[in-house]
């Protein structure tokens, strides 16, 4: 499959991934739409220094994945839907459940009426290895029993399961792509890795929540190529494909191995505030991709230390885009 010349919607352009899936989108010459979250002061996230006026292969289309008529549009005259737009800091969930229903789950309902409405040839929906809770085995696998261990992760579970109904009631070409942890350049405050280097480079003192939960990391360029793979592979459509490196890092071990790129004599200490209630803690989330790899031909290429060097510089470069004092949920 190529891309060159084709007609690509991405949802949540403006985000972390949605931004890396853009430039990867324009490297291989596709025609890119990018729907990002309207806001007073025009402001495109992460796609705004990157795209500005639109030029580059992409155009920029502000609006709200939860408008019916806004996503109708967008979508329309596109062969493929990327589907990233969503509420996902799990923090905040637990303060504003309500927004994550109207835009996690309501806003996958519309793409997923719209792109079939306009007949697309693919929707790639994002899930999130947070619907699983604290594993009952690991590695998981796609098969592992789901459980919405916060409001968050419950809309997520919902999403999916309207994308797998699509699928099964519709023929919907759908195929949704469940990355474990993504970290890399442009990653927001909110995220453990760019929470920990800002506190590093900024005074000796590195507040966290628990540092005992295991998670799987993959850099934003891996993850951002098996979005690529979901849309290209026929024999993806109608399956959920997990992208992770099946290498599990406690919280703790995460934060001693940045210090000792950014701050060697920085102390880490548990901030109660930035601790989760306990049942919704999810201690434990280490992948198996053997069907990225069966399905996709996906593996991740970015080592751990590799793409901490690589994050590292980013935020040292950028300054402005974090507030190293100030909790961000």
């Amino acid at each position: 499959m190529t891309w060159n010349g084709r007609r690509v919607l991405v949802t949540g352009a403006g985000g972390f991934i949605g931004s890396h899936l853009v430039d990867a989108l324009v490297e291989r010459g596709a025609e890119v739409t990018g729907l990002v979250r309207y806001n007073s002061r025009n402001d495109w996230g992460m796609l705004e220094v990157r795209y500005r006026d639109g030029d580059g292969g992409v155009r920029v289309m502000a609006g709200d994945v939860t408008d019916a008529g806004c996503v109708r549009r967008a979508v329309e005259g596109n062969e493929v839907v990327f589907h990233l737009a969503a509420l996902i800091g799990i923090p905040y969930s637990y303060e504003a459940p309500e927004s994550y229903v109207r835009t996690n789950l309501l806003g996958t309902l519309n793409v997923l009426q719209a792109s079939l409405a306009a007949g697309v040839a693919r929707v790639v929906h994002t899930s999130t290895s947070e619907v699983y809770g604290t594993a009952v085995y690991t590695p998981i696998d796609e098969a592992h029993p789901l459980q919405g261990q916060s409001p968050y992760s419950a809309t997520k579970i919902a999403a999916d399961k309207m994308a797998e109904a699509f699928s099964c009631s519709f023929d919907l070409p759908v195929v949704t792509l469940r990355p474990f942890n993504t970290y890399g350049p442009r990653q927001s405050a909110r995220a453990v890795i760019p929470t920990i280097i800002t506190q590093a480079l900024a005074g000796n003192t590195v507040r966290l929540g628990s540092l005992d939960p295991v998670r799987d990391f993959t850099f934003v360029t891996d993850t951002a190529r098996a979005f690529l793979l979901a849309a290209e592979k026929e024999g993806a459509v109608g399956k959920t494909i997990h992208t992770g490196s099946g290498i599990g890092i406690s919280i703790g071990d995460l934060a001693q191995k940045i210090l000792l790129q950014v701050n060697p004599g920085a102390r880490i200490i548990t901030g109660e505030d930035r601790v989760r209630p306990g049942k919704s803690e999810v201690m434990r989330l280490v992948c198996d991709s053997r069907l990225a790899w069966e399905t996709l031909g996906w593996r991740p290429e970015v080592s751990l230390d590799e793409g901490l060097s690589r994050t590292i510089a980013w935020v040292r470069e950028h300054p402005e885009g974090y507030k190293a004092g100030r909790y961000t949920v």
